[in-house]
Protein backbone atom coordinates (compact mmCIF):
# COMPACT_ATOMS: atom_id res chain seq x y z
CA UNK A 1 0.00 0.00 0.00
CA UNK A 2 2.81 2.42 0.87
CA UNK A 3 4.50 1.91 -2.51
CA UNK A 4 1.25 2.52 -4.36
CA UNK A 5 0.62 5.71 -2.41
CA UNK A 6 4.19 6.88 -3.02
CA UNK A 7 3.89 6.12 -6.73
CA UNK A 8 0.63 8.08 -6.89
CA UNK A 9 2.26 11.08 -5.21
CA UNK A 10 5.24 10.96 -7.58
CA UNK A 11 2.94 10.69 -10.61
CA UNK A 12 0.82 13.61 -9.41
CA UNK A 13 3.99 15.64 -8.82
CA UNK A 14 5.23 14.90 -12.35
CA UNK A 15 1.87 15.96 -13.80
CA UNK A 16 1.86 19.20 -11.82
CA UNK A 17 5.44 20.03 -12.79
CA UNK A 18 4.62 19.40 -16.43
CA UNK A 19 1.54 21.62 -16.30
CA UNK A 20 3.55 24.32 -14.50
CA UNK A 21 6.19 24.29 -17.27
CA UNK A 22 3.47 24.39 -19.94
CA UNK A 23 1.83 27.38 -18.31
CA UNK A 24 5.19 29.11 -18.10
CA UNK A 25 5.65 28.61 -21.85
CA UNK A 26 2.14 29.91 -22.60
CA UNK A 27 2.62 32.97 -20.39
CA UNK A 28 5.97 33.78 -21.99
CA UNK A 29 4.54 33.44 -25.49
CA UNK A 30 1.58 35.66 -24.58
CA UNK A 31 3.93 38.39 -23.42
CA UNK A 32 5.56 38.42 -26.87
CA UNK A 33 2.25 39.18 -28.58
CA UNK A 34 1.25 42.82 -28.75
CA UNK A 35 -2.25 43.40 -27.41
CA UNK A 36 -2.50 40.17 -25.37
CA UNK A 37 -5.50 39.59 -23.10
CA UNK A 38 -4.47 40.92 -19.68
CA UNK A 39 -7.28 39.10 -17.88
CA UNK A 40 -6.31 35.78 -19.45
CA UNK A 41 -2.69 36.40 -18.44
CA UNK A 42 -3.71 37.07 -14.83
CA UNK A 43 -5.75 33.85 -14.75
CA UNK A 44 -2.83 31.83 -16.10
CA UNK A 45 -0.46 33.32 -13.55
CA UNK A 46 -2.91 32.59 -10.74
CA UNK A 47 -3.24 28.99 -11.91
CA UNK A 48 0.56 28.73 -12.10
CA UNK A 49 0.88 29.95 -8.49
CA UNK A 50 -1.75 27.44 -7.38
CA UNK A 51 0.22 24.67 -9.06
CA UNK A 52 3.39 25.84 -7.33
CA UNK A 53 1.63 25.59 -3.95
CA UNK A 54 0.47 22.05 -4.74
CA UNK A 55 3.98 21.10 -5.89
CA UNK A 56 5.47 22.39 -2.64
CA UNK A 57 2.94 20.39 -0.58
CA UNK A 58 3.68 17.17 -2.46
CA UNK A 59 7.44 17.68 -2.15
CA UNK A 60 6.98 18.18 1.59
CA UNK A 61 5.15 14.84 1.78
CA UNK A 62 7.91 13.07 -0.15
CA UNK A 63 10.77 14.65 1.80
CA UNK A 64 9.50 15.83 5.18
CA UNK A 65 11.30 18.74 6.81
CA UNK A 66 13.04 17.27 9.84
CA UNK A 67 14.30 19.72 12.43
CA UNK A 68 17.51 18.43 13.95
Amino acid sequence: MQDTQSNNIHKKLEDLLSEHRDLDDVINSMLLVKGFDQLQLQRLKKRKLGLKDEIIKLKAIIVPDIIA
